[in-house]
């Protein structure tokens, strides 16, 4: 071979290395794993591996005294919960207040959300002092309630003896002690649920909600047929919320009442400490877990299929 031709020869190129992971580009493939561990792990060590460890204990006889001493039992805690006529007053205690929780909260929320939409002065004020429930923690709302409910120098007592009306016992009657925390509940989560659907209001397309006016559509029309499917999945999402915290309240439930007068307020997660720290029943006290844990499941994938079937419909 001539020199001229070695000299036109291209160079070679080296071949790239077989190894994985070497250099920025392997670095790069890597980071999506990195971001997606992280979060697994965080997942695994504080929430999948409690509740793990609560449905074993449910499955065992296990004593606050030596947790670390524990019997197999299978679901015997399962059959004794669901023989005690209690528990299923406690299981209706617990579905009423969360259903009332969201109808009331979504409600109040919704119309306080439909209110703040409209221009007018003052508003951002109104919205802060409304978020006030919300803002202010379980702890310091609680002492607040408590004075507010207070049979002798309460206010509200003050008003009621004002209209000529005998005192009302709030929080020691089986009659009003549960509807005394559904306005403490409503007071914390309505502000919430305005504040969210707000968000979706504004997000309605205004040039939508005009051509429906200019073909001779009332405002109730256009929020029935404009804005109302338009929010209808952020409305979903907040009552899904709104119930599976309802379900799994317990510090307001238990500065207030304790789950009393005579079990009136006890609902799953205020008996499950009262049979656990009480009753020193860690077995017990799980399967009163579990059970609301399925319940806050059953709830979710009962959203989670209409969703389904609502996106289903909507392309077809």
């Amino acid at each position: 071979m001539s020199n001229q031709a070695l000299l036109e020869r291209p160079a070679a190129v080296p071949a790239p290395t077989s190894r994985k992971g070497r250099g920025p580009q392997g670095i790069a493939r890597l980071m999506p794993y990195a971001f997606v561990v992280l979060p697994a792990a965080y997942l695994l060590v504080f929430m999948f591996y409690p509740l793990g460890r609560q449905v074993y204990l449910s499955l065992t006889r296990t004593r606050l005294a030596n947790p670390n001493r524990s019997e197999f039992i299978g679901f015997g805690n399962y059959e004794r919960l669901f023989g005690n006529p209690e528990f299923y007053s406690v299981l209706r205690i617990t579905l009423t207040y969360s259903i009332m929780a969201v109808v009331l909260g979504v409600a109040v929320g919704m119309i306080a959300a439909l209110a703040l939409n409209r221009p007018f002065r003052g508003r951002t004020l109104v919205r802060g002092v409304l978020l006030f429930g919300w803002a202010v923690p379980n702890v310091a709302a609680a002492l607040v309630w408590l004075w507010i409910f207070n049979e002798r120098s309460g206010i509200l007592n003050t008003v009621v003896t004002g209209l000529g009306l005998e005192r009302i016992s709030w929080l020691t009657s089986t009659d009003m002690a549960l509807p005394s925390i559904l306005l403490v509940t409503v007071w914390q989560v309505a502000p919430f649920v305005m504040l969210v659907m707000l968000a979706a209001l504004q997000s309605v397309p205004e040039e939508v909600k005009e051509a429906a006016v200019i073909d001779g559509a009332d405002k109730l029309s256009v929020f029935r047929a404009v804005t109302l499917p338009h929010i209808l999945p952020t409305l979903q999402l907040v009552s899904l919320l709104v119930m599976v915290w309802s379900i799994r309240r317990f510090d307001i439930i238990y500065l207030l009442t304790g789950g009393g007068p005579v079990g009136s307020t006890s609902t799953l997660i205020v008996k499950l400490r009262q049979v656990a720290f009480e009753n020193h029943d860690l077995g017990m006290s799980s399967a009163y877990g579990v059970v609301g844990l399925m319940l806050a499941l059953t709830v979710a994938a009962i959203h989670a299929l209409f969703n389904i079937r609502r996106q289903r419909s909507s392309s077809r």
